[in-house]
């Protein structure tokens, strides 16, 4: 099924979309995305359902054909401080500052957002497998997230960020066993697997 190009064509609207949520390190990243009324790509999906190459092929043709994106990222502190949820809504209205240009509407993946700056909004619950802007920013924020925890894995090989991404897999909670926390570590999160 092609994915909804708009919610309305009304409006100038951005599609907002994070990733990390469920992770026991590293950032929650989002992004905003502005799609030009040209764009086609018939191969942007939801993020969860392409593989690390598509995606990545991907993330350039993305930001090489919309009108406007912007990436934004917050660390495990704020998550800590502030809970997942409201670091991840928080994270999404970052990446809106970021764009340059204003929306008028925008459009979250999920079913919880915090009013932005005036600007309607419309929740849709798996977003990102039904509309475009939305689908093209969780694979922004995606290949920015994993290429990050990929470089931290340089840091700290024995937890295999480089392929589960921070992602509480057996070899990551054995790890945790093992070595403890590191700084990347959310605090706030169960992290005691012994």
């Amino acid at each position: 099924m092609d994915l909804l190009k708009k919610w309305s064509n009304n409006y100038i609207e951005a599609g907002c979309d994070e990733v990390g949520r469920g992770c026991l390190c590293g950032p929650v990243v989002a992004a905003a995305v502005i799609l030009d009324d040209s764009f086609e790509q018939n191969l942007v999906n939801d993020s969860k359902k392409l593989n690390f190459k598509t995606r990545m092929d991907l993330d350039s043709y993305i930001k090489d054909n919309v009108k406007n994106f912007a990436i934004a990222e917050l660390p495990p502190s704020f998550i800590d401080q502030h809970n997942i949820l409201n670091a991840s809504i928080h994270a999404m209205h970052n990446a809106l500052d970021k764009l340059t240009l204003r929306p008028e509407f925008i459009l979250v993946d999920g079913n919880k957002f915090h009013p932005y700056n005036f600007i309607p909004h419309q929740c849709v619950i798996k977003g990102d497998s039904k509309f475009l802007s939305i689908a093209a920013a969780s694979i922004l924020a995606k290949n920015y997230r994993d290429k990050l925890m990929i470089q931290l894995h340089e840091e700290h090989p024995e937890y295999g960020w480089n392929t589960n991404f921070g992602y509480a897999t057996k070899k990551h909670q054995d790890a945790l066993i093992k070595h403890g926390i590191t700084k990347y570590h959310r605090r706030s999160f169960r992290l005691k697997y012994d």
